[in-house]
């Protein structure tokens, strides 16, 4: 598989089988993904892995912790203005369609949003975290050994879902990670097989013209 088609067959997996992942492909996967560039040098990134035998308990630490009133940082603008707000809005109804939730039944759009707080069923995920003392360009710098790990994983046969909604959950992360104060948790990933029998998993997102975000002078 060449770089094009690992980006090509890279999706966001919102439904995994329970089929282990080993933990030393992880652990390689992660060291290949540290040749991303960061600025400087500085590698920002900080991991937590929770393995398929952490998993169980990791999942019903969540279950039973306090639920965070707010994030830890905004993972959207307050005002998200066109045409950023609409590209949002249609991957989430795309992805609703798929599942079979109506736009009006809120019972149902907040069970699948928890779904997010066990990885989608993935027997293995991590955790980002970032020093707070980083600022804007070292947040890049996560994207892009993010991005790179997702494509190695593509690459060895694995899928991936990267969550920035685990900001919700810090706090009960950090306590069973046991990630010291000065680290900021930005996003989990998880990791493992995608389960072809579930719908949602045929979602592509769309993209916009290149002629809408870019121009050569």
């Amino acid at each position: 598989m060449n770089v094009s088609e690992a980006v090509n067959a890279r999706s966001s997996i919102r439904r995994f089988k329970s089929t282990p992942v080993d933990d030393h492909l992880v652990r390689t996967l992660l060291e290949k993904a540290s040749r991303a560039p960061s600025g400087g040098n500085v590698q920002p990134w900080r991991v937590a892995v929770i393995t398929s035998a952490t998993m169980p308990s990791f999942l019903e630490h969540v279950q039973a912790a306090p639920k965070q009133s707010e994030p830890e940082y905004a993972i959207y603008p307050p005002k998200l203005k066109s045409p950023y707000r609409d590209s949002r809005f249609k991957v989430g109804e795309d992805m609703y369609g798929l599942l079979g939730i109506d736009r009006e039944d809120r019972a149902a759009r907040l069970g699948n949003m928890a779904r997010n707080f066990e990885f989608f069923g993935a027997p293995t995920g991590f955790f980002c975290f970032v020093d707070r003392v980083m600022g804007p360009p070292q947040w890049s710098d996560l994207g892009m050994f993010l991005q790179t790990f997702m494509l190695l994983a593509t690459e060895a046969g694995l899928d991936t879902c990267p969550q920035e909604a685990w900001a919700m959950q810090s706090n009960a992360v950090r306590t069973f990670v046991e990630a010291p104060d000065e680290l900021m948790l930005f996003c989990g990933m998880a990791v493992g097989h995608r389960d072809p029998a579930e719908p949602v998993n045929s979602l592509v997102s769309d993209r916009e013209s290149l002629e809408t975000w870019a121009w050569f002078v």
